[in-house]
């Protein structure tokens, strides 16, 4: 049976939740909260569904939550009934799009997304390293400077320069910027040449993980080949090795970036994981 989750369900969803993290072929889009109040708080504005097996017990969970121009996809995450799961869900989502986000190895879960009409967009693929061995090749070249702030402006200039597909950032306004680098856990690395930005990189200090991630790495086109990639890559490292519990740095590409790809091979960054996006978007092709 499918029906709406209730607070009561929030110990079986936990479990889910354990068992996915148990294997990296089980992983999809899911809530980050790992206790039952958490949880609670976290489903509180969204449209939360399980199914339910013949014992009462929860055998598989998903939500909706506002992303972008629609719905992100928790889940489906679980064994039971995913196939008519999704079918509800897609019946909640009011015709908005809807984004999923499963590993390359979660065949159940790609199967179906696949099956409810989501389609997939584009893998990332995902690299890891030790922050000490990255962090012993941090240099910062003859006639540049490194500071650790951008006025919102220069940030926005260097991003759309950058032509990224994240352009949300673009939208914020300058409070919301410097809000943003304002958090303990943020990290911004800029590279200056004569006072002008050549590139950046954006870290999220993740201490329970013991982990840097390498949010976003930019070098303005008209800088490229010049191996501004790899210095900040190595100053990413070096900014995350000033906190001694950070032991790794994770960076990611999706599987257009081939400069990030050979950039992250070349600075001895392992593969650790691949996800795909899928998209199911009921408003294409209406006028």
């Amino acid at each position: 049976m499918i029906r709406p989750m209730q607070a009561t369900d929030a110990p079986d969803v936990l479990a889910l939740l354990h068992w996915m993290d148990d294997a990296p072929e089980r992983e999809v889009f899911a809530p980050d909260a790992r206790d039952a109040l958490e949880l609670r708080g976290e489903c509180e504005d969204r449209v939360c569904l399980v199914a339910e097996g013949v014992d009462g017990e929860v055998r598989a969970y998903c939500a909706l939550a506002p992303f972008r121009d629609g719905l992100a996809l928790e889940g489906p995450l679980g064994t039971g009934d995913l196939h008519t799961l999704l079918a509800r869900a897609v019946e909640r989502a009011d015709g908005l799009p809807i984004y999923a986000f499963s590993a390359r190895d979660n065949l159940a879960a790609r199967a179906a997304l696949e099956a409810a009409e989501f389609t997939p967009m584009h893998a990332t693929d995902f690299y890891e390293a030790r922050v000490a061995d990255l962090a012993r090749a941090a240099r910062i070249p003859g006639g540049y400077r490194v500071e650790g702030t951008l006025a919102p402006e220069a940030y926005r200039a260097l991003y759309r320069a950058s032509e990224d597909g994240w352009a949300g950032r673009l939208e914020w306004t300058d409070a919301e910027i410097q809000a943003h680098f304002a958090q303990g856990d943020v990290r911004l690395v800029a590279l200056l040449r004569g006072g002008q930005p050549v590139g950046f990189a954006e870290l999220e200090l993740n201490a329970e993980a013991a982990r840097a991630d390498l949010t976003y790495l930019a070098v303005h086109p008209a800088e490229r080949g010049q191996g501004h990639g790899r210095t900040l890559l190595a100053l990413a490292a070096a900014e995350a090795a000033a906190s001694p519990e950070l032991r790794t740095l994770r960076a990611r590409a999706h599987d257009h970036a081939r400069a990030a790809r050979a950039l992250y091979a070349h600075a001895g960054l392992a593969h650790c994981r691949s996800v795909v996006t899928y998209l199911r978007d009921d408003t294409e092709g209406e006028a």
